[in-house]
C-alpha cells in the first residue's frame, strides 16, 4: 500500500468527520448525553462520526481491522487495524469547550505507520506516516529544544474513573509541578501528544489511557523527532495503557522522577 497517499484520503475523512462534529456543536443538547462509566461520557455524536469514519475507512482498506472507542466494529485480528477515536475530548465537547479532535491511526500489529490528528475547532490537521514526517496543516513539525524540566511545559490527564494509584500520581505531579514551567490538563489525549509533535508542549504523560486516544498521537511524536515510551521502560506506549511522550532530551530526567514514586 501507498501510506503518503492513504494518509491524505484519511485525512479528508478526519475532515469530514469534523464538519459534522462542528455543525452539531452548534446546537448541542446535553440532554442526549449518555455514560458508559463512570465520568466517561459518550453522545450521538461519537456515534454518529465514529460510523462516518468507520465506513470511509473499510472503504480505504477493505482487509484491515478495527480498534474503536464506540464498539461501532471490533475486528481486531488482522495484521493491519484501524485505531478510531471519533471524539477525542467528549466532556470538553458536551460542555462547550473548544479543545477535542478526531484522531485516527493504522497500525501493524503494535506499532502506528499512519496516524492523523484533526482538531476540530482550530481547523489544525496533524498528520504522520511511518518514514515520512510529521505534519501540521502540510507544513513540517518538530519537537521542541527544551532540554532542562525548568524550561518544559508539560501535558498530562488526570485518573477518572481507577483511583487507585492517585497518591502516586499525584507526587509525580507535584516533582513537575516544582520542576517545571507548568503542567495543563487539556483534556484531549490526541492533542496533548500533536502539541508535544509541534513543540507546543515539551512532553506528556498519562496513566489508564486507551489505545485509540494515542495511537496516532505517538506516530506525531515519534515522526517529529521525538520519543514515546512507556513510564520506566522502552515498552509499547500504545496498548500498555501509559504513555510517556518526549521531545528525546526530557525522556531520562522525566523517567527519573518517575522511578521515585511510581513501581
Amino acid at each position: 500500500m501507498n501510506l503518503p497517499d492513504l494518509s491524505h484520503a484519511v485525512a479528508a475523512l478526519c475532515r469530514e468527520a469534523g464538519a459534522f462534529i462542528r455543525q452539531e456543536a452548534s446546537h448541542f443538547d446535553q440532554g442526549r448525553v449518555e455514560s458508559k462509566g463512570l465520568h466517561d461520557l459518550v453522545s450521538y455524536v461519537d456515534q454518529e462520526a465514529e460510523k462516518l469514519l468507520v465506513t470511509g475507512l473499510q472503504k480505504l482498506l477493505p482487509e484491515a481491522g478495527f480498534v474503536t472507542e464506540e464498539g461501532t466494529t471490533a475486528q481486531t485480528d488482522a495484521e493491519y487495524r484501524w485505531i478510531v477515536d471519533p471524539l477525542d475530548g467528549t466532556t470538553n465537547f458536551v460542555h462547550g469547550l473548544p479543545c477535542y479532535c478526531v484522531s485516527v491511526a493504522l497500525a501493524r500489529g503494535p506499532e502506528p505507520v499512519l496516524g492523523v490528528v484533526y482538531e476540530v475547532s482550530r481547523d489544525e490537521l496533524f498528520r504522520a506516516v511511518l518514514g515520512h514526517g510529521a505534519f501540521l496543516n502540510e507544513q513540517p513539525i518538530r519537537v521542541s529544544r527544551a532540554a532542562r524540566l525548568s524550561d518544559s511545559l508539560i501535558a498530562t490527564g488526570f485518573p477518572y474513573h481507577d483511583f487507585e494509584r492517585m497518591a502516586d500520581y499525584l507526587r509525580i505531579m507535584e516533582a513537575y509541578m516544582r520542576d517545571s514551567r507548568g503542567l495543563r490538563r487539556w483534556g484531549s489525549a490526541a492533542l496533548d501528544l500533536a502539541y508535544v509533535a509541534c513543540g507546543r508542549f515539551d512532553a506528556y504523560f498519562e496513566f489508564n489511557i486507551n489505545a485509540y486516544d494515542v495511537a496516532a498521537g505517538v506516530l506525531l511524536v515519534r515522526e517529529a523527532g521525538g520519543h514515546v515510551s512507556q513510564w520506566l521502560a522502552d515498552g509499547d506506549p500504545v496498548f500498555s495503557r501509559e504513555t510517556l511522550a518526549t521531545n528525546g532530551l526530557l525522556h531520562e530526567p522525566m523517567q527519573a522522577v518517575m522511578r521515585q514514586h511510581w513501581s
